[in-house]
């Protein structure tokens, strides 16, 4: 067991002893032939568990071993706040343009939304990029939906929401990146209004899709739950409308949000079969895709089949799977990443520091400034800096220093 660093797995028993029934030390040490000094010891990082005992608490948490070996499968991390203030006041309707201002035309504000989701999929800096354009374009379209909330033309009206919720769709994702959960929120919420009001079944599916990530990301208990109620809700809703391409696709998205929140929640056989008799087939009729921006396809699934496996502990398997992907053909930067994290984490899992160091480097040069904001990255950079050999030591400190990691 020396291999693996006792704090961690102190953190993992206290975590797991807490969340599975909230069980006292001393009723989980009694039922594991311990003392509740030597569970306390566990877990404050002062004694490392036998194969025999953490078998033990293993069986009695009701988790598999490589769980209290692995990083905890909550709520993915949020970030610090790095929201630029000018995106967040423009979305809070700051600096509101007079009415009389001049409105742009919509086919000029579907275009720049179009071009803002192409450089937020595959820009390296995206995240700058986006500080620059996002207010007047938040504010120009803001200002239509206004103004032609009163218009007499119709389908003018719909055009100009459509764009409405593509846009909140895209402020949902950065928000989330940036650490402003609470405007992701407010994001996702106005797109799903936007695409109710425009009457467009594939975006309103979409936008419960948005708001499945945010509860994702929200530590209250229970919101993963509700991530899973909501796009379930949204699948059954597609159920009742004509059988198309996008609405497929979008479809499977949403089951992968239901994947994602029975794995967070350690039901990963569920996860599993979901995937299997859901996501899967629908990937195969769907085909390799981006309606609305959800990147849905054969590989997608595939790439949360990986991830329940990293999410229950079982790196070997996770990496077994890993092997077989090539993410090279995906319409989005991000998701690129996350794949390259995700390797990068089951090998921490297995505390394989010199592949973990090369995954990072590799998502460095892939996406830096995703790197710079996950909290995750930045989380495996600061415990490999802990442990790592001095042989490359200096390395690793290098990597810590560019990401601002103390």
């Amino acid at each position: 067991m020396t291999g693996f660093p006792g704090f961690r797995v102190g953190d993992r028993v206290k975590y797991y002893r807490k969340t599975n029934g909230h069980r006292s030390q001393a009723v989980v040490a009694g039922l594991c032939g311990i003392t509740e000094r030597y569970l306390s010891l566990i877990e404050n990082g002062q004694k490392t568990p036998s194969a025999d005992v953490l078998s033990r608490l293993a069986s009695e948490l009701g988790v598999p071993i490589a769980a209290l070996l692995s990083d905890t499968p909550g709520p993915e991390p949020v970030p610090t706040d790095r929201t630029a203030s000018d995106v967040a006041r423009a979305l809070m309707g700051y600096g509101r343009p007079p009415v009389s201002t001049p409105v742009v035309p919509p086919a000029d504000l579907r275009e720049r939304v179009e071009q803002a989701w192409r450089t937020w999929q595959t820009s390296k800096e995206r995240f700058t990029e986006a500080e620059v354009t996002f207010p007047a374009l938040i504010e120009d379209v803001e200002h239509a939906l206004r103004a032609y909330r009163r218009g007499t033309d119709p389908a003018v009206r719909r055009d100009v929401l459509r764009t409405a919720a593509d846009l909140y769709g895209l402020l949902r994702s950065y928000c989330r990146r940036t650490g402003r959960l609470d405007l992701s929120l407010m994001a996702a919420d106005r797109a799903i209004r936007a695409a109710e009001d425009a009457d467009d079944p594939v975006r309103i599916a979409a936008a419960q899709w948005n708001l499945g990530h945010v509860l994702l990301s929200d530590e209250r208990d229970g919101a993963v739950g509700e991530a899973k109620d909501v796009a379930l809700a949204a699948v059954d809703r597609i159920k009742s409308e004509a059988v198309t391409l996008e609405l497929t696709a979008v479809q499977g998205a949403l089951e992968l949000v239901a994947v994602v929140s029975d794995a967070r929640q350690r039901n990963w056989w569920q996860a599993r079969e979901r995937l299997e008799k859901r996501a899967a087939p629908l990937g195969d009729e769907a085909g390799e895709g981006n309606v609305q921006r959800t990147v849905f396809g054969p590989t997608n699934v595939e790439l949360h089949a990986m991830s329940v496996e990293m999410l229950a502990g079982e790196a070997a398997e996770a990496l077994r799977l890993a092997d077989h992907l090539d993410t090279t053909g995906l319409p989005s930067r991000e998701r690129r990443f996350t794949f390259g994290l995700e390797v990068a984490r089951c090998y921490d899992l297995r505390r394989e520091d010199a592949a973990v160091y090369v995954h990072l480097l590799g998502l460095e040069g892939l996406a830096p400034e995703d790197l710079a904001h996950s909290p995750q990255a930045r989380g495996l950079v600061a415990g490999l800096r802990k442990r790592v050999r001095p042989t490359y030591k200096q390395q690793v400190t290098e990597l810590a220093d560019r990401l601002g990691v103390i």
